[in-house]
């Protein structure tokens, strides 16, 4: 009856949102009623959910390799890292920028240690791995898989369709990235092994995104995200037994230099962008890069992350998991909350709690292949 419920309620709400296009009163009427049946289902999904985590303090001794870190996302996993005391290694090709990041780790309570690497060069990522093994005998406890070369190419992009394309199109958006982590993984997992176990758990983070269960900007950019998701499941698979977590994260939209720069502070029309204003108004409502280091951050801190391993995990929802906001105080808008989806009825929105959100069984249920 839960299950039917739930179904109806984030259907029907998906529904109306689109159907009424506007008209707030009837969404209004019907409101009450949806909101009823889904606060049963939070108190009953609360009642059965994941074991509790178990904190430590902080990260002192534990070492971590943030790959693609000079900027972004990696940048703000790397500080994030660092504000809980790691050593975080970080790579990139600029040195230049992976020193500045660098310093801003060692800055935020971590040490930050640089490292050049050309991620679509199998020989400069070994490299990186025997640099690590020299340097660190106790092995890797977290690795991040954040490298990835393909956002300039995908924001800029015409409005080509992919049979369009040339076959070079496809290693631009997965050489660095989908390829890359895998490459890097057979690497670490040597060093991963050293130390793990129940009370030690390692973890593994490939960052993705709701793309790859959706239609999302290219077909390429969505079947690479897809197989993120699907590397970190079948790395869960095979790693459990050597109590190494493995598990995909979803960062909402985020607010990078590069979306600061190409699409939240430049005239859609002279940017060069292909997204659109929707997408700008998208990332406006976005998180901080800083937000996925917390999460990261936190994830490495639970002794009970085998409890994880092999999900896909949303920024925000982690944050509800481990209780931190942005560094501002803020909440960043979750995709499931039906109250972000209601951005364009302002007046419904208002009487929508934040806490009201698209049960996760059903977005598996929207997302199948069958």
């Amino acid at each position: 009856m839960i299950a039917i419920s739930g179904l109806i309620l984030a259907v029907a709400s998906m529904s109306l949102i689109k159907a009424l296009d506007g008209s707030e009163t009837l969404v209004m009427g019907v409101g009450t009623a949806f909101m009823v049946v889904t606060a049963a289902i939070v108190l009953i999904s609360k009642a059965l959910s994941l074991p509790r985590p178990r904190m430590v303090s902080d990260l002192k001794g534990k070492v971590a390799l943030v790959t693609g870190a000079s900027r972004g996302i990696g940048k703000g996993i790397a500080i994030g890292l660092g504000q809980a005391q790691a050593t975080v290694y970080i790579t990139g090709r600029s040195e230049k920028a992976l020193k500045e990041a660098a310093a801003e780790v060692d800055a935020a309570g971590g040490k930050g240690i640089a490292v050049v690497c050309d991620h679509s060069n199998d020989g400069s990522i070994k490299k990186l791995f025997e640099k690590i093994a020299r340097e660190q005998p106790g092995g890797l406890d977290i690795l991040v898989h954040n490298a990835y070369a393909g956002v300039a190419a995908i924001f800029n992009s015409d409005k080509l369709k992919f049979w369009e394309r040339g076959g070079e199109w496809w290693d631009t958006i997965n050489n660095v990235g989908l390829r890359s982590h895998f490459i890097t993984s057979q690497h670490a997992i040597p060093l991963m092994l050293k130390g793990a176990d129940k009370d030690h758990p390692r973890l593994i983070v490939v960052v993705s995104s709701v793309a790859g269960s959706i239609s999302l900007f290219d077909v390429a950019y969505g079947v690479g995200k897809a197989a993120k998701d699907k590397l970190a499941k079948d790395m869960a698979w095979q790693l459990e037994e050597h109590n190494i977590a493995a598990v995909s994260l979803w960062p909402g939209a985020v607010k990078t230099e590069y979306v600061q720069d190409s699409i939240l502070s430049a005239d859609q029309g002279a940017s060069g962008s292909s997204l659109g204003s929707s997408s700008g108004a998208m990332f406006s409502r976005g998180e901080t890069p800083l937000y996925s280091g917390f999460a990261v951050a936190a994830l490495a801190r639970d002794k009970k992350v085998m409890s994880l391993t092999g999900k896909t995990l949303i920024t925000e929802d982690v944050g509800e998991r481990y209780n931190f906001r942005e560094a501002d105080g803020t909440k960043p808008n979750n995709f499931r909350s039906i109250k972000s989806n209601l951005v364009h009825m302002p007046g419904v929105a208002r009487f929508v709690p934040r806490w009201i959100k698209v049960p996760k069984w059903v977005l598996a249920v929207m997302f199948n292949k069958f």
